[in-house]
C-alpha cells in the first residue's frame, strides 16, 4: 500500500466494496486533491485508523473481519475521534441509535448515493476543518 504525505491533503479512508463503487469515489476525490486510502477489511481499516493521519473515515457495516460498529467501538476505546460516515444496507432504528450514541457523523444507506457521500465529506470539511483543506491532519474534539 502506498502512503503519501498526507500533511497537505485531506485524507479519507474508504472500504473496498465488492460492487466497485470505491473506484468511482476515488475517481471523484483524487482530482480534487483528496488522498484516499482503501481498506480491504475491518482489521485493515482499524490498523490505518491507529497508524495513519486521517481526516475522515468511511466504514461499512458489513466489512470483512470487523463490521462498522465494531470498528467504531474500538476507535472510541483508542480515543480516536475522527469523523465517521457509516454505510449500511438496512437502516434500522437500532442502528441509528447506536450510530448516534457513538457520535457517527453521518449514516448512509447502500447502494451509496455518490452525491450524499460527497456532501457528507464536504460537511466534515466545513465542521471539523473550518471550511478549508486541512494543512495538518488533526483529531477532532468529540
Amino acid at each position: 500500500m502506498v502512503q503519501t504525505d498526507s500533511s497537505s491533503r485531506f485524507t479519507v479512508l474508504l472500504p473496498i466494496e465488492q460492487e466497485g463503487w470505491h473506484r468511482t469515489i476515488v475517481g471523484l476525490l483524487e482530482p480534487q486533491g483528496v488522498q484516499t486510502i482503501l481498506a480491504h477489511s475491518g482489521r485493515e481499516a482499524l490498523d490505518f485508523i491507529e497508524n495513519t493521519s486521517l481526516h475522515a473515515v468511511v466504514l461499512d457495516m458489513q466489512m470483512p473481519g470487523l463490521g462498522g460498529l465494531q470498528i467504531l467501538k474500538l476507535m472510541r476505546e483508542l480515543g480516536k475521534t475522527i469523523p465517521v460516515v457509516l454505510l449500511a444496507e438496512r437502516l434500522s432504528n437500532y442502528l441509528l441509535r447506536e450510530a448516534l450514541s457513538m457520535r457517527v457523523f453521518s449514516v448512509l444507506s447502500k447502494p451509496v448515493d455518490f452525491n450524499l457521500l460527497l456532501d457528507a465529506l464536504a460537511r466534515i470539511i466545513r465542521r471539523y476543518h473550518e471550511n478549508r483543506w486541512p494543512i495538518e491532519p488533526r483529531e477532532t474534539k468529540g
